[in-house]
């Protein structure tokens, strides 16, 4: 008979553990701290009215989704708009991304095809901005926004391939939210037009640089004159 196993966190403790990760990761996306800023214990603790352990406990969660940064002897901080890991992810994607919309638009099937457009549909019809979540785009258009370009991607039908995408998205989730704050006069609506319009015409070559571009642009702004702090 197998034995259940119990977690050594009382559900007290692991209910206010998770309520101060997602307030603290709601605050971080919505830009309340500021790139490389420090993210203190005692000042969080203080502030939610929770002990340090539990700080630390939703830190070390943030820390391993890429939206903070655990410093040798200097405790956490924001990542910086300059950080090269932005360049990093932003090179993996454009390295894999369009080797996987290529597979799709070759393999994806009248389901796929209709998955695409409804997910153009929401992503077209979800308001970005709105005044109570701050300067960066809304939850629920982040999500349309992630289900849009896993969507395009989902009929190449290879799990690891978009297991690796799903990994990838997570981890550059901060720095397409600076992009497009930094950047508000780019068109990402229209890019996002030509990537399904072509997708579904079976236009690979045309749709996988549209989506080279598309990756460019986000990256670009982080370094170029745009990108640095006024």
């Amino acid at each position: 008979m197998a034995r259940t196993v119990q977690s050594s966190t009382p559900p007290g403790k692991q209910m206010l553990s998770e309520q101060v990760y997602a307030h603290l990761r709601d605050a971080i996306m919505r830009g309340d701290h500021s790139p490389g800023s420090p993210l203190k214990p005692q000042d969080l603790a203080k502030e939610q009215g929770v002990s340090l352990a539990v700080v630390r406990e939703a830190l070390v969660r943030v820390v391993g989704e890429g939206l903070a940064d655990r410093l040798p002897n200097r405790g956490f901080a924001v990542p910086a708009f300059s950080d090269h890991r932005w360049q990093e992810i932003a090179e993996a994607r454009r390295s894999i991304e369009p080797v996987v919309l290529r597979m799709s638009i070759e393999r994806g099937d009248v389901d796929w095809e209709a998955r695409v457009r409804a997910a153009h549909h929401r992503l077209v019809r979800t308001p970005a901005y709105v005044p109570e979540e701050g300067a960066h785009y809304t939850g629920a258009w982040a999500e349309a926004h992630r289900a849009f370009h896993r969507t395009l991607l989902d009929g190449c039908g290879n799990r690891a391939l978009l297991e690796t995408f799903d990994r990838l998205w997570t981890a550059s989730e901060l720095a397409r939210r600076w992009s497009a704050h930094r950047n508000p006069g780019r068109d990402g609506a229209e890019e996002h037009r030509s990537l399904e319009e072509a997708a579904l015409a079976r236009d690979a070559d045309t749709a996988t640089a549209v989506l080279v571009r598309h990756l460019t642009l986000t990256a670009a702004v982080l370094t170029d004159g745009q990108g640095r702090s006024t």
